[in-house]
């Protein structure tokens, strides 16, 4: 694969994107405080060559790295083996503007020199379905391995509505926790103007067309966010792919009614999660459980949603889950119990600068004090000689929250979200002495860089 010289790259692309007859017209990007920012729009075929051309090394890197880290790591699976599932039950089930999109980042990743096809792109926004609910629930079905259903959690979200904000209006917050190595990785925003559909601001990794971790608003003045359901089991191959539907509700919902039709038609079980969504037309929130036999929904315009990684139904956890709501040593629920404190303490004060704060915070309910841990939620399982059993975690697993996102009803309106780049308290990792602290974790060094504490930054879209 060929690596360019980045100072003279960027010059050429801002020349070729200033050319009329470009593919690239209109299209920009800009680095800063440890995002990416990428404007694209046009056609799928369109908004996937920007995308595929505009961020190549970055797609390039985290194919390898996913490559890499699947065969290396607990999933001991090549990308052979995520390939094969993705052109089997992924790419047949996309729609056409989508399986357009990725082809246009296949050709714009091949303009810069970088010989992927729409396999290769398919698997890399798959890779969460297929790791983490496909080839547990593959194992189990052809008697291989026992059900080892430990679905990703990993991450704090809010939404609050009427008396719990400062204005009345939606607050909505949420922090990535994911594996460092790729998590650092999670460092895209991306604004999107499709010639059908709406408008889209949205966090993502290089190469996906959903945000990923989900943190999305449209200009029909939807937005949403998630955390997974800890210890979910349960897959569909018949289903239509999580990543896909995910991307369509950013696309097309115009309401949270739009919202729960995309995201529960055709559901596949695939990255299940309690979904946070608003409207900030109305600013009614709901959340949206999304497993794949049981699909509540709440909502309300006075109060606020909550998502460490539990599920809130007694049905679905019972039925979809092995996970223990009683367990005070799971993250997920020393979390739920952070949340229930800060809705009393925060009430009627929640705006935006609250919500940076909650996603940065460091105490635990459970031991009373501030720490630094994997039950808090700034997570940091890194430092945390507990680990995550729940997650197959072992002490000092080099995983917890990455980056963060808040926004507003009065932000979403001009298209605007705050972001930081790293822990979300601001809290530098560095890999040379975190691996010299712990060698087990030294083979993942090829991949696994210093991920820098960033300061909140403001994004919205490109005027």
């Amino acid at each position: 694969m060929k690596r360019f010289a980045t100072p003279l790259l960027l010059l050429t692309l801002l020349l070729i994107a200033g050319c009329s007859q470009s593919p690239l017209k209109n299209s920009s990007r800009e680095d800063k405080n440890g995002w990416i920012y990428v404007h694209l729009e046009g056609t799928p075929s369109q908004i996937g060559y920007q995308h595929g051309y505009l961020l190549a090394p970055e797609i390039d890197d985290a194919i390898k790295m996913f490559a890499f880290y699947f065969e290396n790591g607990s999933v001991k699976k090549d990308w052979k083996f995520f390939r094969e599932a993705s052109e089997r039950i992924f790419w047949p089930k996309l729609e056409k503007e989508y399986q357009e999109e990725i082809q246009g980042i296949v050709d714009g990743l091949a303009a810069r020199g970088y010989k992927y096809d729409t396999i290769d792109i398919t698997a890399l926004n798959a890779n969460i379905e297929i790791a983490s609910y496909y080839i547990p629930w593959l194992a189990n079905k052809i008697k291989q391995d026992s059900l080892n259903n430990k679905a990703p959690g990993k991450c704090s979200a809010f939404i609050a509505t009427g008396s719990f904000t400062e204005d009345g209006k939606i607050v909505i917050g949420h922090n990535n926790w994911s594996d460092y190595i790729n998590g650092e990785r999670w460092n895209v925003i991306a604004d999107i103007v499709p010639s059908k559909g709406h408008r889209i601001l949205m966090d993502c990794m290089p190469g996906l067309i959903h945000s990923g971790d989900d943190f999305a608003i449209n200009d029909a003045g939807i937005l949403y966010t998630e955390t997974t359901i800890t210890q979910f089991k349960g897959f569909d191959e018949k289903g239509t792919p999580e990543f896909m539907r995910a991307r369509k509700a950013a696309q097309y919902a115009s309401s949270i009614d739009d919202f729960i039709k995309i995201m529960t038609t055709d559901n596949n079980g695939g990255y299940a999660n309690d979904w946070l969504v608003g409207d900030t037309k109305t600013n009614e929130i709901a959340r949206l459980e999304l497993g794949l036999k049981n699909t509540p929904v709440w909502r309300t315009f006075d109060g606020m949603y909550e998502g460490s990684n539990f599920p809130s139904d007694p049905k679905l956890t019972s039925e979809e889950t092995t996970f223990n709501p009683n367990d005070m040593t799971v993250s997920a629920n020393s979390r739920k119990v952070r949340w229930a404190q800060l809705m009393v303490e925060k009430k009627g004060k929640i705006n935006v600068e609250v919500a940076k704060a909650m996603e940065g915070e460091h105490y635990d309910p459970i031991k009373k004090t501030e720490t630094v841990s994997g039950c808090v939620l700034c997570g940091h399982i890194d430092v945390d000689p507990h680990g995550a059993p729940e997650w197959s975690n072992a002490p000092f697993f080099p995983t917890g929250a990455v980056q963060g996102k808040v926004t507003s009803s009065a932000l979403a309106k001009d298209m605007k979200i705050w972001a930081r780049m790293g822990h979300p308290c601001g809290e530098d990792f560095l890999a040379a002495p975190f691996f010299e602290k712990h060698p087990e974790y030294k083979w993942q060094e090829k991949f696994l860089k210093d991920m820098k504490g960033n300061p909140w930054t403001l994004f919205e879209g490109k005027k």
